[in-house]
């Protein structure tokens, strides 16, 4: 059986994205997108129970046991870091370890617009990435990070589960803080983080209504704050934070978010055509009058519409981005459509492309 060292050795070789290590199956590895097997031994429960053994810190072995999985970061020597999840199952135990880029990478390489350069100089306000799990926020983040700590003199606190990328110190200073290890949770590493003099704050994720709370508060009171939602398209995105709120509170929800939501980006991850990786595509809500209003009136499905007729503030759907992308060859129309969030229009678009 090949040593856990070897594996990781050849999940950055191939710049594979995950490596799976589970019981019944040799290691996979996620490439492109796709999920494919090593030419490796099947492995068995006791292989399996020695790479968590060899990995885990033992604060982390607790919470294993007692909830039956546990995530935290690995660094890989001098060559990677990873994020992991390790987690009991039917089998005994399973790994999955998400390779983490070594190097930030620039706004041309994501394929991010230059206009969302111009978030990153607001003094306040709250701006979301979402997507699906794995959809690269996190990467965009980093990114966007990164050109905030070169080019701005900014305290900047992330609160993350686990940390995935260290911030050196640049123009700006860096506090990174990670969950379990340094702080109990989000809303309390935010409430806290408030008495450090912070100008920007990452929150990993606005997974509850405390967090929610506490970083709209962090918004509205002068701090520019980045947080991250397993949500899709921003209408859905403001609905999904309205409605975690109980009924009476929903009004006064929809008047904060009116004032304090600056900007929402939801991010896909496609394969390119030419086979050589993925492509990232992203739909861009900036606030303006008109769309503080709607969400003000409890109208947010009609967000879309203005993202629509937007383009002159940076705005874009995620369809007519991924039609960019199609026509420029980048991606195949197939990929495209079954990602789409308005079929019927996508496709109302490309014939006439094609008249």
């Amino acid at each position: 059986m090949a040593s856990l060292e070897q594996l990781l050795h050849t999940v950055v070789s191939r710049n594979a994205s995950d490596l799976h290590l589970v019981v019944g199956r040799p290691p996979v590895l996620r490439l492109t997108g796709r999920l494919r097997s090593l030419d490796l031994p099947t492995l068995e429960a006791k292989d399996t129970e020695q790479f968590v053994g060899q990995i885990t810190p033992e604060n982390y072995r607790k919470e294993m046991d007692e909830v039956g999985g546990a995530d935290f970061g690995y660094a890989f020597g001098d060559l990677a870091r990873f994020r992991v999840s390790v987690y009991r199952e039917k089998g005994g135990y399973g790994i999955t370890m998400r390779l983490l880029p070594s190097k930030f990478m620039t706004f041309e390489e994501i394929g991010l617009p230059q206009s969302v350069k111009n978030l990153l100089y607001l003094r306040r306000g709250l701006v979301l990435v979402v997507g699906p799990t794995g959809c690269g926020k996190t990467t965009t983040l980093a990114t966007m990070l990164n050109f905030i700590n070169e080019e701005m003199d900014r305290h900047i606190i992330t609160i993350e589960d686990p940390i995935e990328y260290y911030h050196p110190h640049k123009k700006s200073i860096i506090t990174q803080r990670e969950l379990g290890s340094h702080v109990p949770s989000f809303a309390e590493a935010i409430r806290r983080g408030l008495r450090m003099d912070p100008d920007v704050m990452l929150v990993g994720e606005m997974r509850d209504l405390q967090t929610m709370e506490a970083a709209i508060t962090a918004a509205e009171t002068g701090h520019l704050v980045f947080a991250t939602l397993h949500t899709t398209g921003s209408a859905k995105t403001v609905n999904r934070i309205i409605d975690a709120f109980p009924v009476q509170q929903q009004e006064q929800i929809r008047a904060q978010l009116s004032t304090s939501l600056a900007a929402v980006l939801s991010e896909e991850l496609l394969p390119r055509t030419d086979g050589s990786g993925i492509i990232a595509a992203f739909e861009i809500m900036v606030m303006t009058p008109s769309i503080a209003n709607l969400i003000r009136e409890g109208r947010a499905h009609r967000i879309d519409s203005d993202i629509q007729t937007g383009r002159k503030y940076g705005m874009i759907t995620l369809d007519d981005f991924m039609l960019d992308l199609y026509r420029e060859g980048k991606v195949d129309y197939d990929e495209m459509i079954r990602r789409a969030q308005d079929t019927t229009t996508l496709q109302a678009k490309i014939k006439e492309m094609s008249r």
